[in-house]
């Protein structure tokens, strides 16, 4: 799986990072978020998929590949 986030999109609301700490950080000066793993590990799906689900400006997105 891949993540994408649509930096432009992301409203700073932190979701992502309560989710799926070990996939998304903030940005300390505006709080947008930072996706620290493109590819991150099986084992943090269900993290993941909470964080696209969660998202109030649905900015992350999952893809198979």
């Amino acid at each position: 799986m891949r993540v994408e986030l649509d930096v432009p999109k992301c409203v700073a609301s932190g979701q992502c990072v309560m989710a799926a700490p070990d996939v998304f950080d903030q940005r300390e000066d505006d709080g947008v978020a930072i996706l620290l793993a493109e590819r991150p590990g099986e084992e943090l799906r269900g993290e993941v998929e909470e964080a696209v689900a969660i998202c109030p400006a649905a900015a992350i997105r999952l893809v198979e590949s």
